[in-house]
């Protein structure tokens, strides 16, 4: 299985069961502060897509308004200046490729402490540009089946210019360009298509494959520290194990 697919259905099968909430709420309002930043500081999110995406994603992981209002707030301050976003690339342990999405107000901070975990499990961080050119940006939506065919689910995304859709397990995968996510997203909400998450995503475009079983199973710890770093948002990576090979992870 694909590192992207893989690593996204561990993530929704952990969930908030053992996320720390005020780790993960950190990260969010950071997300909703560089969104106003990156905005222009524009703080209606009617008028600052990505602003929009941040606050619906605060609001599925069930943070309270006021926290979404009070990282608004500090985006529109002085403390704003100081929050930037930074890109990591690298490569796991057995060589494959890591993108690693962080926010951060001290990147003397946040810097060793990524190239820490890479150093101590086998990979090795890497310059820009290393890897990317192996991924593409995406919008991803993710939908619950609710009883819908992946067929029905295909043609109205196809019809509302959606470029590709996946089925993994309970929900269905709707793959967009950039540009078009937030007019897909709403085109299948007006559908009565439950929307459950919505967001800016990396593809794969090249897969490294995994065989050896000791490699294998450093994989997940190794993803696993580097989500649990509170300046990062998000990771991906492009590992692929064959179905033969599932069974040692």
């Amino acid at each position: 299985m694909s590192g992207h697919s893989k690593w996204s259905t561990i993530k929704r099968q952990k969930g908030a069961n053992d996320a720390k909430r005020g780790q993960l709420f950190t990260k969010l309002s950071n997300a909703i502060m560089l969104a106003v930043k990156e905005g222009g500081g524009i703080s209606d999110p009617n008028g600052n897509p990505r602003l929009r995406l941040a606050i619906d994603a605060a609001r599925s992981a069930n943070m309270p308004k006021e926290n979404i209002e009070r990282a608004i707030e500090r985006a529109l301050g002085k403390t704003a200046n100081e929050v930037t976003e930074v890109i990591y690339e690298g490569f796991g342990p057995g060589g494959f490729s890591v993108i690693i999405e962080a926010i951060t107000d001290n990147k003397q901070r946040t810097t060793p402490e990524i190239k820490s975990i890479f150093d101590k499990n086998g990979g090795s961080l890497g310059v820009p540009g290393s890897v990317s050119y192996q991924f593409v940006q995406k919008g991803e939506i993710s939908i619950g089946k609710n009883g819908r065919s992946l067929d029905e689910i295909f043609l109205l995304a196809a019809d509302a210019g959606a470029e590709d859709v996946e089925e993994r397990e309970e929900e269905i995968i709707v793959y967009t360009t950039p540009e078009k996510l937030a007019q897909v997203r709403d085109t299948l909400q007006q559908a009565g298509i439950t929307v459950l998450r919505a967001e800016l995503t990396r593809r794969p475009i090249v897969y490294t494959p995994i065989t050896d079983p000791a490699i294998i199973e450093k994989i997940v710890p190794f993803m696993e520290k580097l989500e649990s770093l509170d300046d990062v948002q998000k990771v991906y990576a492009n590992y692929d194990i064959s179905e033969t090979d599932k069974k040692t992870e």
